[in-house]
């Protein structure tokens, strides 16, 4: 199981994915709003979003797990 955290404070802007998704490693699956500014989150390999720990709207620190892909 891989957990994705955020790479920076921000808000969730979109989620890209729902649970049972599979994606492709680079696939972007979050998006945060930071200082105006967009940053993408991509998973780390492929697999299949088990959890995902956040919602559009929600404030999230460094490091806080958003997925978990297996």
């Amino acid at each position: 199981m891989t957990n994705i955290a955020a790479s920076m404070a921000g808000s969730v802007w979109k989620v890209l994915v729902a649970e049972g998704e599979e994606v492709k490693e680079g696939q972007d699956i979050i998006i945060l709003e930071s200082m105006k500014m967009e940053i993408p989150i991509a998973a780390e390999k492929d697999g299949i979003v088990k959890k995902i720990h956040i919602q559009e709207g929600d404030f999230v620190n460094d490091e806080d797990v958003l997925v978990e892909i297996e």
